[in-house]
């Protein structure tokens, strides 16, 4: 059953770009920003700044926030 947050959420993903969704599916799993630059052969402060464009594109403020979105990411 469809909860009608769905196409909320998936309008929601579709303003982040790529590298954006990477950084914040695997920051919402817990994963520092240290080890997703790691793995991803980014700059921790590159990681930071894709973290600091998307939030506001997602509508939450930290990565408290974030990891409440883990079921849409």
């Amino acid at each position: 059953a469809s909860t009608g947050s769905e196409p909320a959420a998936s309008r929601m993903l579709d303003r982040l770009t790529p590298q954006e969704l990477q950084v914040v599916r695997m920051a919402a799993e817990g994963t520092s920003s240290r080890e997703i630059a790691a793995q991803l052969f980014l700059s921790p402060r590159t990681v930071e700044y894709h973290l600091y464009k998307a939030y506001p594109k997602l509508g939450v403020a930290s990565r408290r926030e974030l990891a409440r979105l883990r079921d849409v990411l």
